[in-house]
């Protein structure tokens, strides 16, 4: 009795070199390549642009890798990874709007050309020198009626201020009666703790004597000058500390 023949198993059928298939293989492959590069050079510009990516980046991978092969985790990583990007792409955009504050050049002392003033604007100029140096409720009361004063302020150690503004020519001194007349109502009538007399011109030696015995500050125009750059003192820091002394004594030459 003989066995049955087993049958032969069929012969693998080589597969046949498709050069089309090849050449697609190989076409998406470098355009996978490409792509893959042209992201990667993105990302690298973005991160060196704004830090913010980074943090990005690392979230969009540990969301990746912690959540693989659990969707919802993969889900919640990328609303967070949205919700990073969206935020970095706003920062971006108000750094890209956002106009560049100029800076502001430091402020220069320029210094005035008082003779080129009118009286009554040479009175506001004293009072914004006052108001400069630190005075309170700098006032100006110059006009008809004003009895000598035509700036009155609070020095800043709380001395009352006295101020009247001569506004003359070189050749036209402040004399001893423009003193006297100052002098009889700069304490009395308007209680000055400082009284000054301030002038674009010069003072007479009979005025400055007058003015040393009843305690009112000279000012001409160097001190003036000195006292607007701020290289000399103010006028009251030259006054002397009793005011009751200059008061009695101008009360006494009155």
């Amino acid at each position: 009795m003989t066995a049955p023949a087993r049958p032969a198993p069929p012969a693998r059928r080589r597969r046949r070199f498709d050069l089309r298939a090849t050449a697609l293989f190989f076409v998406f492959l470098a355009v996978v390549v490409s792509v893959v590069g042209l992201a990667v050079r993105v990302l690298a510009g973005a991160v060196e642009r704004s830090p913010a990516w980074i943090f990005v980046l690392v979230v969009v991978g540990a969301a990746g890798f912690a959540g693989l092969g659990r969707r919802w985790h993969l889900a919640r990583a990328a609303r967070r990874a949205a919700a990073a990007l969206d935020e970095a792409a706003r920062e971006a955009a108000d750094a890209l709007e956002a106009p560049a504050i100029p800076r502001q050049p430091a402020a220069v002392e320029i210094p005035v050309d008082y003779n080129a003033l009118t009286a009554e604007e040479f009175e506001e100029a004293i009072a914004a020198l006052c108001e400069r140096d630190g005075c309170s409720g700098v006032e100006v009361v110059g006009g008809a009626g004003d009895l000598g004063a035509d700036v009155v302020a609070m020095a800043p150690d709380g001395r009352r201020v006295v101020v009247q503004c001569k506004h003359y020519g070189d050749s036209h001194r402040v004399g001893s009666q423009d003193l006297q007349r100052f002098g009889g109502t700069c304490f009395t009538v308007h209680e000055a703790d400082v009284a000054v007399l301030v002038t674009t011109s010069d003072f007479t030696t009979p005025a400055v004597e007058y003015a040393e015995q009843c305690g009112i500050v000279c000012v001409d125009r160097e001190a003036l000058r000195t006292w607007t750059d701020g290289t000399g003192p103010r006028p009251w820091e030259s006054a002397p500390e009793d005011r009751a002394t200059g008061w009695e004594r101008a009360a006494a030459e009155s």
